[in-house]
């Protein structure tokens, strides 16, 4: 019993060091001008300002902002996770010449960083096609992932393979146990992937950066970086809620599918 107090003791404690910066940006995103830089600080609002997230929708037109992120986001985190099953499939289920080759080749661009060693032949491609400043610019170079391809075949692999004989045995071809068969099962584990597709496409600021050259196409995270140079550093309060309100479709994600992103970190596969 003292083991496990203290260990729960210790969860509550790391838990509040890393939800502290959430919540000092909440109280901070409620308080007036005024009260940001007030000595001796305090900790909580004299009343809630929020004409702060009135102003900060306002000053960069964050709503198209996040528009253009929730598009992008969520066409990437589809196409991951999509051509993510179909590839993890075939390298696990399937044998052909060189699918060892091919899966090690795709295993070492694991450890390249690869939006840096690509960027300037992205954007030369992007350019030839005449897709600067446009969607497809911010989507189709992320539709496919080896994170995500990596994590679907060892998924698939711990599957056992008597149900596949069993599915051919019933005259299921390998679509039908894909779709019919491995994907049900396999609902835990291809909600985690999408809800860290989504989160990576949201977070991407470099990329866009680069491919857009607009306010009506930037993300909302090239907003943020607007908002900063708008408010200088003098207004924490809009800083805060701009950036309270960029984090919040992540946080309503992740906890919309909390419990299968929970479930397909805990559960390593069927046991026979």
């Amino acid at each position: 019993m003292i083991r496990t107090i203290l260990i729960e003791a210790l969860l509550i404690f790391v838990t509040i060091i890393i939800l502290l910066p959430l919540f000092l940006a909440v109280t901070m995103s409620l308080k007036k001008p005024s009260e940001v830089f007030v000595y001796p600080p305090t900790i909580f609002p004299n009343s809630f300002y929020i004409q702060n997230y009135i102003n900060a929708f306002n000053s960069i037109n964050l709503g198209r902002l996040m528009l253009n992120s929730l598009i992008m986001s969520v066409v990437i985190m589809i196409g991951k996770t999509i051509f993510g099953i179909l590839s993890g499939y075939a390298f696990s289920n399937f044998r052909f010449k060189g699918s060892s080759l091919l899966f090690a080749l795709l295993f070492v661009t694991l450890f390249m960083p690869a939006e840096l060693i690509m960027i300037v032949p992205l954007f030369q491609i992007m350019q030839s096609l005449h897709w600067v400043n446009t969607y497809w610019a911010l989507t189709v170079p992320f539709l496919a992932s080896a994170t995500t391809t990596f994590l679907m075949r060892q998924h698939f692999m711990t599957i056992p393979k008597e149900l596949e004989d069993a599915a051919k045995i019933d005259g299921a071809g390998p679509m039908r146990f894909l779709l019919e068969i491995l994907i049900p099962l396999s609902k835990s584990t291809i909600g985690g992937v999408a809800v860290i597709n989504f989160v990576y496409a949201w977070n991407l600021y470099l990329w866009p950066l680069v491919v857009t050259n607009s306010n009506e196409m930037a993300t909302a995270q090239i907003g943020l970086k607007m908002l900063t140079n708008v408010e200088s550093t003098s207004n924490w309060g809009v800083i805060m809620a701009g950036t309270l309100m960029v984090l919040a479709p992540t946080l309503i994600l992740f906890f919309a599918v909390q419990k299968l992103f929970v479930r397909g970190i805990v559960t390593t596969g069927l046991k026979e």
